[in-house]
């Protein structure tokens, strides 16, 4: 996968919820057609604090990418990230798996192991500890991928247990893990175990390091490095002019009380992971990334992804900066 969408709001301009489907069915095959590879949503019951107020719409996001299903054909549907501590695995693994009829063999299972304390708090969820939050996880990684295999699954651990748990029907392909995040004491550690996707969650900065650890706990339980695929998320703000995209940034940054409009100056652990310029300077900041290392990105685009002629627009620079791209180590 080299490229792909993650659409993190639903805060559609004088859009009732009557008309916010086709709104967001138009997003998917916007960016279809514009050559991204994945369209992602939020696993969140209620908006980030980084991406809006926390009333601003939020859906269901395994009932909506069942309806996008319907509106697309072939590209790849799945939640960056679905959080463990909201999910049975044994009930997720049939989830995806539905997604996965219903759009003809296109689900990702995207896993992490939720980090929001306040939304659980809100909605009565269990906020344990990190320690056991990615015990759930190890857990409902083995349970998910058996169950992806096709036999009867039989699953004791310390917190999950699933006897002779059936998954008909079978996915029409299995269903890709991806892992996000970029802990290097146990996030990567699962993705060397686990993974198909590593999707880093990270500063540009710091993606070095994650990718060199990565590699050394793969070769730890014996698995290809270069099996497993390595993107990295990234906030993008393109504009017709350099000042333009900062504008675009400042603006989102503004309604949301961050960096420049308190006068505080941009905060570096938001700045790491935001891709801000023109064409060209987009373009070039695309394929640095993949000359460090990684196979693709994952994109979320404030400035553009509710209006589908930017998005295409957006599409077709990320798409020529991937092709002219040269991954390290490959060609």
């Amino acid at each position: 996968m080299r490229l792909g969408l993650q659409l993190t709001s639903f805060n559609y301009p004088k859009t009732p919820p009557a008309k916010l489907f086709e709104r967001i069915a138009a997003t998917a095959r916007t960016a279809e057609e514009a050559g991204f590879e994945l369209f992602a949503v939020m696993d969140h019951l209620m908006q980030l604090p980084l991406q809006g107020a926390p009333n601003e719409p939020m859906l269901e996001p395994y009932t909506l990418l069942g309806a996008v299903a319907a509106s697309t054909e072939r590209i790849r549907l799945g939640t960056l990230v679905t959080g463990v501590t909201y999910h049975n695995p044994a009930r997720l693994a049939k989830t995806v798996t539905a997604l996965d009829v219903v759009s003809g063999g296109r689900a990702l299972l995207g896993i992490g192991a939720a980090w929001f304390e306040e939304e659980h708090r809100r909605y009565g969820y269990t906020f344990p500890s990190v320690q056991q939050r990615f015990e759930w996880l190890e857990e409902a990684l083995q349970i998910c991928r058996s169950m992806f295999a096709g036999e009867p699954t039989t699953f004791r651990g310390e917190h999950y247990a699933v006897t002779d748990a059936f998954n008909e029907p079978q996915p029409v392909h299995v269903p890709p893990i991806l892992i996000g995040g970029a802990g290097e004491r146990r996030t990567i550690p699962l993705a060397a175990k686990y993974a198909d996707i590593l999707n880093l969650n990270c500063g540009f900065p710091d993606i070095p390091r994650k990718l060199a650890v990565l590699r050394e706990k793969c070769a730890a339980v014996g698995r290809d490095y270069a099996a497993i695929n390595k993107n990295a998320l990234a906030v993008v703000f393109l504009g017709r002019t350099t000042e333009e995209a900062m504008a675009k940034r400042d603006a989102l940054l503004a309604r949301q009380r961050l960096g420049v409009a308190s006068g505080r100056g941009l905060p570096a652990a938001l700045t790491s992971r935001m891709i801000v310029g023109d064409a060209d300077s987009v373009g070039e900041q695309i394929q640095g990334l993949i000359e460090l290392g990684l196979d693709g990105v994952i994109v979320n685009l404030p400035g553009d992804s509710h209006e589908p002629d930017r998005l295409a627009h957006a599409g077709g620079i990320l798409r020529a900066a991937l092709g002219g791209a040269v991954r390290a180590g490959g060609r």
